[in-house]
């Protein structure tokens, strides 16, 4: 019984974030303790599963308040805009330089771990330029995509903080250790931009061979008013990369150095009171939804475990699978990942999903901080080419391209790059077999 109905409600819980119809805040809160009423718990009890749960989210739901608004305040100094304004210049008029200079805006883009931000850097900025040397613009996706996919490993990025919450630990410590597999999936991103850009040459590509695009102006997100002189964007620049050193080198917690480097940040580019208000009002919206979301999953979480929904569920499948591959689990769900990225959402997956297995691979011997690590790589390599994802519209939106066009070209090279990211994961020895 007390199976069934933990089934019923991943499934439920699947369904709802599928179908878009309910807030996940309200689906992952809600849901669990339906099923937990039905199992006979009271509501004290459920309320203190749920608390619990919670306890376990507040470091990392703390860690995306102050994180979100950092980056956005930074990308309002206009500090982005001239690491973009500067790369694309020295790219030229070579192809391959545009394909690998493609790869290294995306990657510093999504610093801030927002798809949506990403693409609107991005794209509008090298869009131009590959209509006016006639590259497929498929090749653009295609490397924006592979880029978020790898630095969202970063543990405000999103998937590392929820795989976190549901270990129950806090959202950097887990990224330390994926950090060996992020710093190969740069590189692989690199090797795919020069691999694409040869591809492009041999279509055709070249300087003079395309058309000139108008810049649209209305598309410019911040306004001139906010932007800051050079002097102030060194200083930023150097803020960021201290505090991208100290979250590295685990000095401190992971909310406390982004909450004293966004005071830093305000104070210096922002002495005006009413103007920092300004900003982080502007930005709150984003960091508390993430935030609310990530404590609707801990309460989630919390009645997961105390109703002991989990282990029950865990024992209905290991009647079922082979004990031959039950060892195995964790690598099958790493390779499936991909394919499962495209087709569950991102709530669904790690909320949904990776509990289950994490609990059946335990039975079999597998911890469940292995089985996170692998199903965290490929999942994160179908961010922007998943149906399910409003950045993937926005972004072939923004190129004119089909989404089937997109899909059928981004698809096969994201999961080879998974699968040898995967692959490097248990020879580096941060996966064990």
């Amino acid at each position: 019984m007390v199976a069934l109905i933990g089934f019923l409600m991943i499934i439920a819980i699947v369904a709802l974030l599928l179908k878009g119809k309910m807030s996940p805040i309200v689906v992952l809160a809600v849901v669990p303790t339906i099923a937990a009423l039905i199992l006979g718990f009271s509501p004290v009890d459920i309320m203190g599963f749920i608390a619990d749960g919670i306890k376990t989210t507040t470091s990392n739901g703390i860690l995306f308040i102050f994180s979100v608004i950092y980056f956005g305040v930074l990308s309002d100094t206009g500090l982005f805009d001239v690491i973009v304004g500067w790369l694309v210049k020295r790219a030229g008029n070579n192809v391959i330089a545009v394909t690998v200079v493609t790869a290294l805006i995306a990657t510093i883009a999504h610093l801030d771990g927002t798809t949506a931000v990403t693409v609107l850097i991005t794209i509008p900025a090298m869009y131009p330029v590959y209509k006016k040397m006639k590259i497929d613009p498929r090749i653009l996706l295609c490397i924006t995509g592979a880029c978020m996919g790898v630095m969202n490993l970063l543990p405000w990025g999103g998937p590392t903080a929820r795989a976190a919450t549901v270990l129950q630990m806090d959202a950097t410590e887990l990224w330390h250790m994926l950090i060996p597999i992020q710093v190969v999936g740069l590189v692989m991103n690199i090797v795919l931009a020069v691999l694409l850009g040869m591809m492009a040459i041999k279509q055709g590509a070249g300087a003079g061979k395309g058309e000139v695009v108008a810049e649209d102006t209305k598309e410019k997100a911040e306004t001139d008013s906010l932007r800051k002189s050079n002097a102030f964007l060194i200083f930023n620049f150097l803020l960021t990369v201290g505090v991208i050193a100290l979250l590295s080198a685990g000095i401190g917690k992971s909310y406390v150095v982004f909450m004293l480097g966004l005071c830093v940040l305000l104070a210096v580019n922002y002495p005006d009171q009413k103007i920092q208000d300004k900003l982080v009002k502007k930005h709150a919206p984003a960091a508390l939804a993430i935030s609310a979301t990530l404590f609707a999953a801990g309460a989630m979480v919390g009645v997961f475990d105390g109703t002991g929904m989990l282990e029950a569920m865990a024992s209905a499948i290991m009647a079922i699978i082979p004990s031959a591959f039950g060892k195995f689990i964790h690598l099958i769900f790493g390779v499936l990942a991909l394919p499962l990225g495209l087709c569950i959402g991102t709530d669904a997956y790690f909320y949904g999903i990776m509990p289950l297995v994490m609990q059946v691979g335990e039975t079999y011997g597998v911890a469940s901080l292995n089985t996170a690590l692998t199903m965290i790589i490929g999942k994160n390599l179908a961010l922007m080419v998943s149906p399910l994802v409003p950045a993937t519209y926005l972004a072939i939106g923004l190129t004119g391209t089909e989404l089937k066009d997109h899909m059928k070209f981004s698809i096969p090279p994201y999961f080879i790059v998974s699968c040898i990211m995967l692959f490097l994961g248990v020879v580096l020895g941060i996966i064990t077999v």
